[in-house]
């Protein structure tokens, strides 16, 4: 392994962007799921660029989705 020496300011800086980093994926990757699976799946729908059977295997999959199993019951409320 190589050791690579910067001044004690620097490494602090680096460390609190770090950190800083952590708590913005953190909070970002929490909310990138908020439309249930079934109006996601109709957004793709109504493009008309996607076959039933992608569709079919879209629902499918987001279903089986870890994330999804996570924090479906996370989702925001019907968009009207």
């Amino acid at each position: 392994m190589v050791e690579v020496a910067i001044p004690k300011t620097e490494y602090k800086r680096l460390k609190r962007q770090a950190m800083a980093y952590r708590r913005f994926a953190e909070k970002f990757f929490e909310s990138i799921i908020k439309d249930p699976i079934e109006e996601v799946v109709e957004d793709f729908r109504k493009t008309n660029l996607y076959t039933e059977d992608f569709l079919k295997d879209l629902e499918s999959g987001l279903r089986k989705s870890s994330y999804a199993k996570k924090y479906g019951n996370k989702t925001s409320s019907s968009r009207s």
